[in-house]
């Protein structure tokens, strides 16, 4: 059990754990000190100096009395000590704030309403707290050209206020090391080594940095603009998709608890923006098990291909894994992502079934994920259809936006269905959104078809879920031992290939037989274009509604979706077949190599 410390936060005592930072135990009490460089996820570091309180000490000179130390603490990084008194908002300490926030506006564009973050910024937020009106500092606004060198997202350094997030998201957390901190003092900014460009950078556009800035330096390349032109089009026939977490998430941005499910309100809002077709990506989920999951059979079973075999769903992963273990190539899954299944379909079977030229089609996605916008041109088998298959991707924050701007009353809405044609799933479509999700999803599917057996004795496979960053377990099917391994956010990878590759130099079987990796933290529903502001308790919500969600369905394992089974009859065939193979199935390339 651990240690209990008691103290005192402007005179009400309280009582936490040994080791908890002041900013923290001032929670306990409902005392909120400001902060601008801290975040739950990432260990305090101290930059921005605005969290400031002051320690109150024994008088030298009057017994019993206690007086505030000249000394300021800052909150973030300090652990409380017994029988400490602290003070957290004097008139000295207001002003310091103040000062702080004053010499940071200082050398920050003064372009809130042309800001992506206008609304939903820190800074701004913490500027109207403070009621500043007024600079009292000479104005230094850098003038560094803004990099759009990625499809995902866009890097503006003059708006960096050096909290330092955003590289502490790409080292630690995600151990990518795309940006980097540059210069010093105050000429220091966040910026890819060397200063090359994003695209010239390790960056696999997983876009954590821009869901951690506080501000408006890092955020989604918009591409709004390119999906209303065509809905205003005659001759573009508008198709959309959205991902199993956008559902759980969308809501956020119009004032509903996080998890809160939006599915059919969401698909009302799309038609009412113009879309002639609202198709839901957890039926190519669903599709994307029946391919995966009889690849997984087939390589397990010893027909063909290397195990472990890993999930390919999440494009930052694939591109990681390009980039830094290129040895893997032979074990990814060449099943593609369910948005880059459906796109396919859309412009094929859809086309076929309505008569409808498919150069006319024009495929949105809406993810939660900065990364599915480079995934839809990252090699010439996004283009399977005989066109590029998704045409746009938008994250959950830009529909949100569409909506707004639309005068539409989100949240009054009532909810309708999706188009049937592609619009049905099961329950294990939708847990594609958590981490372990797709690994539960095929293995619900891949007990049934090795065993020939109607379900699992049960069909929630727990060992796969939660927020551990590295998961493994056993699974048993049918008295057949299937050993798997989940991994989320970055970071925890490596050490998982590092177990295989140790088997592999000592020749001997490799521990896993299913491996399933998402670059996020939480998979999908913590994705780097979800509304901002995430956090684990965030996330927990979110992840409860997807769970939710899959155990509202009435079917549970994706093989037994009967648009599954239709689409197979009237058009792919077979899982694994010449022409899903065709449609549905990728390869995998080494590119630019970074050693760590």
């Amino acid at each position: 059990m651990a240690n209990m410390i008691q103290l005192e936060i402007n005179g009400i005592p309280v009582e936490v754990e040994e080791g908890t930072s002041i900013l923290n135990a001032a929670k306990k009490v409902h005392v909120k000190i400001p902060t601008l460089c801290y975040h739950p996820d990432l260990t305090p570091w101290a930059s921005c100096g605005i969290c400031v309180v002051r320690q109150l000490v024994p008088s030298r000179t009057e017994p019993g009395k206690w007086v505030p130390s000249p000394k300021l603490l800052r909150a973030c990084c300090t652990a409380v000590t017994p029988g400490m008194k602290i003070s957290t908002h004097d008139a000295d300490i207001v002003k310091v704030r103040r000062t702080v926030l004053e010499l940071i506006l200082a050398n920050h564009p003064n372009d809130c309403l042309q800001c992506p973050r206008n609304g939903s910024c820190e800074l701004q937020r913490l500027a109207g707290d403070f009621g500043i009106r007024d600079i009292p500092f000479p104005a230094e606004i850098p003038s560094i050209p803004v990099d759009k060198s990625t499809p995902s997202l866009v890097l503006n350094q003059n708006k960096c206020v050096k909290c330092g997030r955003c590289a502490i998201v790409c080292q630690q957390m995600q151990n990518v090391w795309a940006l980097e901190f540059i210069g010093r003092g105050e000429k220091t900014r966040m910026a890819p080594a060397a200063d090359c460009t994003l695209e010239e950078s390790p960056c696999i556009k997983c876009g954590q940095c821009s869901a951690h800035c506080p501000v408006g330096a890092i955020y989604e390349n918009d591409e709004t603009a390119k999906v209303w032109d065509a809905l205003r089009d005659p001759e573009k026939h508008c198709v959309v998709q959205i991902a199993p977490a956008v559902r759980v998430a969308i809501g956020e941005a119009f004032g509903k608890e996080p998890g809160t499910l939006m599915t059919g309100e969401t698909y009302a809002a799309l038609r009412r923006l113009g879309f002639k077709a609202v198709f839901d990506t957890n039926f190519s989920a669903d599709l994307t098990i029946m391919e995966e999951g009889s690849e997984f059979i087939k390589r397990f079973t010893g027909k063909g291909g290397e195990l472990p075999l890993i999930t390919s769903c999440c494009p930052a992963w694939t591109e990681w894994m390009e980039e830094y273990a290129p040895d893997f190539i032979n074990n990814f899954s060449t099943a593609k992502s369910p948005q880059q299944m459906l796109s396919p379909m859309a412009k094929t079977y859809y086309a076929q079934k309505q008569g409808i030229d498919p150069s006319k089609i024009f495929v949105v996605s809406i993810m939660p994920c900065t990364a599915k916008k480079y995934e839809i041109s990252r090699s010439e088998n996004m283009s399977s259809s005989g066109y590029q298959d998704t045409d746009v991707v938008l994250t959950t924050r830009e529909l949100a936006r569409m909506i707004k701007s639309a005068g539409i009353d989100f949240v009054s809405l009532e909810p309708e269905a999706a188009d049937s044609l592609m619009g049905e799933y099961t329950g294990a479509g939708t847990i594609f959104g958590v981490t372990g999700g797709v690994m539960e999803a095929a293995l619900r599917t891949a007990y049934c078809l090795i065993t020939k057996k109607d379900q699992p004795p049960s069909i929630d496979f727990m060992d796969v879920r939660g927020m551990q960053g590295v998961k493994e377990a056993t699974i048993d099917i049918d008295g057949t031992p299937v050993k798997i391994a989940v991994a989320h956010q970055m970071g925890n990878v490596k050490q998982v290939l590092d177990a295989v590759r140790e088997d592999r130099k000592n020749g001997v079987k490799p521990r896993y037989d299913f491996i399933e990796v998402m670059a996020c933290r939480g998979g999908c529903i913590g994705g780097g274009g979800q509304p901002t502001g995430a956090t684990d308790e965030v996330r927990a919500l979110r992840t409860k509604g997807i769970y939710t969600d899959d155990e509202r369905s009435v079917l549970r394992m994706s093989h037994l979706n009967p648009m599954i089974t239709k689409i197979y009859e009237e058009f792919l065939g077979a899982p694994l077949s010449e022409k899903a193979h065709e449609l549905l199935h990728n390869h995998y390339r080494q590119t630019k190599v970074y050693s760590k």
